[in-house]
């Protein structure tokens, strides 16, 4: 369970930055699962570049985006010349969190494909359910309230 009590912006702070490693290493890892499904199905990706052009436009990667804007999003609060208030950390921190819940059919339209998508991806992958572990084990020790 998170802890109730509100910290000051540099906890929060560096929790996102935590929290940021931890997703970006969770993203690697859904990637690669996702690869080797294409692959399985569609066929071999014939180069790097190639690769980078269907994570970008192709839709059997496009549920990944989500994630990978929210990574973004994230990068661009801690780069900031001037630090974004504590409450934008912690929006950034919930939403994450709130993002990364798997469901066989969500109630959410706008979460529908990701959460979905990431539901199989855990149950085929176990690199995906440990790379989940480290992410939610990370959410016990949140410094925000919500």
């Amino acid at each position: 369970m998170s802890n109730p009590i509100k910290s000051d912006p540099q906890t929060v702070r560096e929790h996102l930055r935590q929290l940021r490693d931890q997703l970006l290493h969770l993203h690697k890892t859904l990637v690669d699962s996702e690869r080797i499904g294409y692959e399985q199905t569609i066929g071999q990706i014939g180069s790097p570049q190639q690769f980078l052009q269907l994570l970008a436009a192709d839709p059997w990667f496009g549920w990944l985006h989500p994630l990978s804007e929210l990574i973004v999003a994230i990068d661009t609060a801690l780069d900031a010349k001037n630090p974004p208030p504590a409450t934008a950390l912690e929006d950034l921190v919930r939403g994450a969190y709130r993002l990364l819940v798997p469901s066989e059919s969500s109630d959410d339209p706008a979460n529908r494909g990701f959460a979905s998508h990431y539901f199989e991806a855990l149950q085929r992958d176990p690199d995906v359910v440990v790379a989940h572990a480290e992410v939610a084990k990370l959410r016990r020790t949140r410094p925000v309230s919500g």
